[in-house]
């Protein structure tokens, strides 16, 4: 993995550029550089033709000056420890932004879970928690679905660690099934989230987003339901859509039914019915009033950034846009709602799941939806202030205010 497109490497040097813009002592900013502790753990897996098939897995927890850690758990063929770790860094600055009681913390594996059986993944979901049970609980580290985790495999997970622990602990994982113990209003939190600072957002621009059109690069559960909400909240036109294997667009628009149907029936979005196949690339290149990249990391750099049109980029996906990109972005006039803002819907609702577990009473949907817009709308303009008052690009204004906020703790438990 080149040094340029390490997730890690560019955590490390988006948080040293928020660092001395904050005139952070060297003791503070070399310690909210690192991991504070990161396992590394191999899981044998018994897979189902009898063969043992060994699987590398990894938990980082980034920092937990503001509460306990709190990250995802990503199972992805291309999962490396690096990829954990910058995953880790922006969750602690995620929850600092969106002002929650948590730190950052991400679990991986690395596995093609398309290619295993629902026997396989219970397998190796178990032996997940099995390899990594001693340093979580539902007081220390909280893990929560990612990429190609899902309310079933966190339901296996959970049910394992009650099973060493010997009682019921339906604290120690979020995105939980609702009947045990999961909340109302978790499975589109983070599309949602975004839906509100694109809100936000427009109305700071003063765009408005009546008829306008989208598109949404990524048509996993955060892709899909930004599409139903975009639709629903904004009465947005979504004119385009892609999945791993490309995209499709169509110029009068994509309903949301049409889409999910399309992607179920087929398994890709691509050659569907009356519209033209475009490739990821294309799409990020659409002139449209708001993109939604929505998949993985490093997809607009240096090389393109030039190229994107949109008038607000909200990144639903982690990392999604270099260092280098944000700079040409901005210069350009687009206006980017960066990830470990845009996407923080998901912990915050996973944070209220949390608070929901612990005093064993439940939300209706529509309360979890108000506080999460509460949420979602305070960060969003403490971070478009910041933009303002330092003349900087949005995800640096974001650092700022995140850092800001974790430092602090780290001061004032004495650990600096």
């Amino acid at each position: 993995m080149s040094t340029e497109l390490n997730p890690f490497d560019i955590a490390q040097r988006q948080l040293d550029e928020a660092a001395e813009l904050l005139g952070l002592d060297e003791a503070t900013h070399q310690l909210l550089r690192w991991p504070r502790r990161e396992l590394r753990v191999i899981i044998p897996v018994r897979m189902d033709d009898g063969t043992v098939q060994v699987f590398h897995g990894y938990r980082v927890q980034y920092n937990d000056a503001r509460g306990a850690t709190k990250g995802g758990l990503r199972w992805h063929p291309d999962e490396t420890i690096d990829t954990v770790r910058a995953l880790a860094a922006w969750m602690a600055w995620k929850t600092a932004v969106v002002d929650i009681p948590l730190g950052g913390g991400k679990g991986g594996v690395t596995c093609s879970p398309k290619e295993m059986s629902q026997g396989e993944q219970e397998r190796l979901a178990r032996g997940y928690i099995r390899a990594i049970h001693r340093i979580i609980d539902d007081k220390t580290d909280v893990p929560a679905p990612d990429v190609y985790t899902n309310p079933q495999i966190m339901a296996w997970m959970m049910d394992e660690f009650s099973i060493i622990k010997g009682y019921n602990v339906p604290g120690m994982i979020t995105g939980k099934p609702l009947p045990l113990g999961g909340s109302e209003g978790r499975g589109d939190a983070t599309a949602r989230g975004g839906v509100y600072t694109v809100r936000e957002a427009s109305k700071a621009l003063d765009i408005d987003l009546r008829g306008a059109t989208a598109a949404i690069q990524g048509y996993g559960n955060a892709g899909q339901f930004v599409h139903k909400l975009g639709e629903e909240i904004l009465s947005l036109k979504v004119v385009a859509v892609s999945d791993s294997r490309g995209g499709v667009y169509r110029e009068e628009g994509i309903s949301f039914e049409e889409g999910v149907a399309w992607k179920n029936k087929n398994g890709t979005v691509v050659d569907m019915a009356n519209t033209k196949n475009v490739t990821n690339e294309e799409l990020l290149e659409l002139d449209v009033a708001v993109l939604f990249p929505s998949a993985l990391e490093n997809v607009i750099t240096g090389a393109n950034a030039r190229n994107i049109k949109a008038k607000i980029s909200a990144e639903l996906a982690n990392g999604p846009t270099t260092p280098e990109a944000d700079d040409i972005l901005h210069e350009r006039g687009v206006y980017v709602i960066p990830d470990f803002l845009c996407n923080a819907g998901g912990v915050t609702v996973s944070y209220f799941e949390q608070v929901q577990n612990a005093y064993d009473f439940y939300w209706p949907v529509e309360l979890v939806h108000e506080r999460l817009d509460a949420k979602m709308t305070a960060a969003f303009h403490a971070v478009h202030k910041m933009a303002q008052e330092k003349s900087v690009h949005n995800r640096l204004a974001a650092y700022l205010v995140a850092v800001q906020r974790v430092a602090e703790a780290c001061k004032l438990r004495g650990w600096v």
